[in-house]
């Protein structure tokens, strides 16, 4: 465009630019696609004012690329957000990406120094195969931390960001003008059946995963020389088991409650049903001949008449214990004298079922 807004592009994995009628692409598909417009996995369309006109269409099959109107001159583009949150690219800035910056820059972190190649806020434009590239080159193991190279490492890494990054870019990426010795001609048997997973020179290749990708290495050439972050991790867990050990050996002592802690355990104490409660206070005694209710029973008094119709003067105790009714007392003798004949139990022939005669209790 002649004037801003600039459209900024950021292809992602699998994005890129496409002109009708033009082959802008150098991976040539490997199914033939059909000549229509605007092309499959478009999400872009751009059609221009010129006679003749030009027709433009951004394609991305996995959707990892983002397309922004930036709204600043061509030339302080990269000055803006997002871009201006990467860190210098290997290739456009030479000035900046020097021996002395990189050296600072591996001094200053903890982490593989695969997983700081790949970080695009350190340096732009280092991807998963040219990280790899790049260490088999310099010599140098993917999982050791940027802060244990050495000034001779570290020298070597400097020279082989540049050739690498360098020299793929001037071959367009075309992985056939690639030299034979790179990592990058014999990494991709993996997962294939009879495939060697070697060197020309007989040299295995292994497969590692740092910084959640998986990482081609060359065990041969590439030697640790410093703490790695799998050694590491060895490390910490045995120290966890052998403190485990001592910890099991050393006498456990009971540490003291706090006074609120003891608080609450008393008010705990306080809630709990009255069979789990400690307390020194004696039992009530109970007259000879009674059983005192428990928690289990509960007492039931009700009144009942007389047969002879008196006035109410005695008391029938009921207990029931564990949802269940205990049988009556048993009557006196004067008590069964006066009762009146209880009736006679009926079959219902009709029905089978039993009626049962209600006993007057009022002397009626």
């Amino acid at each position: 465009m002649s004037s801003p807004p600039h459209p900024l592009f950021h292809f992602g994995m699998a994005g890129w630019w496409k002109i009708r009628d033009l082959e802008t692409a150098y991976y040539k598909p490997t199914k033939k696609e059909e000549p229509t417009w605007p092309p499959k996995y478009w999400k872009f369309t751009l059609e221009t004012s010129d006679d003749p006109k030009s027709e433009h269409a951004f394609v991305d099959f996995r959707r990892f690329g983002r397309i922004r109107l930036v709204d600043c001159t061509a030339e302080e583009m990269r000055n803006v957000s997002p871009l201006k949150e990467n860190g210098p690219d290997p290739v456009a800035d030479k000035d900046i990406l020097t021996e002395e910056w990189l050296v600072q820059k591996l001094q200053s972190k903890h982490v593989p120094v695969k997983a700081l190649l790949l970080d695009q806020a350190n340096i732009s434009g280092i991807g998963n195969w040219v990280g790899d590239e790049l260490l088999y080159n310099a010599k140098i193991h993917p999982e050791q931390y940027s802060n244990t190279l050495s000034p001779a490492q570290m020298k070597q890494l400097h020279a082989s960001i540049h050739y690498v990054c360098s020299m793929a870019v001037d071959l367009l990426a075309e992985s056939d003008r690639f030299p034979e010795e790179w990592l990058f001609k014999h990494r991709w048997a993996k997962g294939k059946k009879d495939a060697p997973q070697r060197l020309p020179n007989g040299a295995k290749i292994k497969f590692v995963t740092v910084g959640g990708r998986t990482s081609a290495i060359v065990p041969s050439v590439q030697k640790k020389t410093g703490e790695v972050a799998a050694d590491v991790k060895e490390r910490d867990s045995e120290e966890e088991e052998n403190g485990a050990e001592e910890h099991d050996v050393e006498e456990q002592k009971p540490k003291p409650k706090s006074k609120r802690k003891a608080q609450e355990d008393v008010e705990e104490d306080d809630q709990k049903p009255d069979s789990k409660k400690k307390s020194n206070k004696k039992a009530p005694t109970t007259p000879r001949g009674k059983k005192q209710a428990t928690k289990n029973e509960v007492a039931i008094t009700a009144q009942v008449d007389r047969v002879d119709g008196s006035h109410p003067t005695a008391e029938a105790n009921i207990t029931v214990k564990g949802g269940k009714k205990l049988p009556k007392p048993k009557a006196t003798k004067d008590e069964e004298a006066s009762k009146p004949p209880a009736k006679s139990s009926k079959r219902d022939e009709s029905s089978g079922r039993r009626r049962s005669a209600r006993i007057s209790t009022n002397g009626k």
